[in-house]
């Protein structure tokens, strides 16, 4: 199994339960964009404590980023990334993960569900291959939204946000159900990228199957 002790660069607040890291980026070590790596940490009784987590930057810098919701509730590895500092040390093993870009469509995402999808867009964007794309991103509340301005630059009116726990006139306030999917996919033959909790992505494969999806023509972490 492949393994490697890479140092923290930085660590800042991205939203306020997320964390931004940037790691450096071992000799040869390559990826495509939706996919990720088990992390660990390098410090006693941590090292086998292994949780996957998506790359967020493009295979083209010279440094690994990751975005990581923190759950101080669970007392697991995330809480104690919260913690971590520049300088502290983590172990990066395989890389894997089946959430790959396969042509323009809808991204339908909830929470920290979106992190698979920043790198696939920001290589789009940064290839001009943005068109034909659609982001549909659902979160609790405005303050839980990920990147809300980097992904209005990039996709401009195709950047649609949903808030399912407060109301407010900005944004959409609606959970992505079936009539939500009905007001924004207009072309059922393009491809369907789903990422976020296991009970959202079940229930929108199964209403996006139902309104008429292909199964081949819809992308989940499998």
């Amino acid at each position: 199994m492949e393994q490697h002790i890479v140092k923290i660069l930085s660590i800042e607040s991205e939203t306020h339960d997320t964390r931004h890291l940037v790691v450096e980026k071992p000799e040869g070590y390559t990826y495509i964009p939706g996919q990720a790596t088990e992390v660990s940490l390098n410090r006693p009784g941590w090292t086998e404590n292994k949780h996957p987590f998506t790359f967020t930057t493009l295979n083209t810098n010279p440094n690994l980023e990751f975005i990581i919701k923190i759950y101080n509730d669970k007392h697991g590895i995330t809480e104690q990334i919260g913690k971590l500092k520049a300088g502290h040390e983590i172990i990066l093993h395989d890389v894997w993960g089946t959430i790959n870009y396969a042509g323009p469509g809808y991204f339908i995402a909830g929470g920290a569900g979106i992190t698979p999808f920043i790198a696939i867009l920001r290589q789009l964007h940064n290839d001009n291959k943005l068109d034909g794309n659609l982001l549909l991103f659902s979160n609790k509340t405005e303050k839980d939204i990920i990147l809300k301005d980097e992904f209005e630059k990039m996709l401009g009116k195709n950047a649609v946000f949903t808030l399912t726990d407060e109301k407010n006139p900005k944004y959409e306030n609606r959970v992505i159900d079936e009539n939500f999917l009905k007001d924004y996919i207009k072309d059922w033959d393009k491809k369907f990228y789903i990422c976020g909790p296991d009970a959202m992505v079940a229930g929108i494969k199964e209403t996006l199957t139902k309104m008429g999806a292909k199964a081949d023509e819809v992308v989940f972490e499998k």
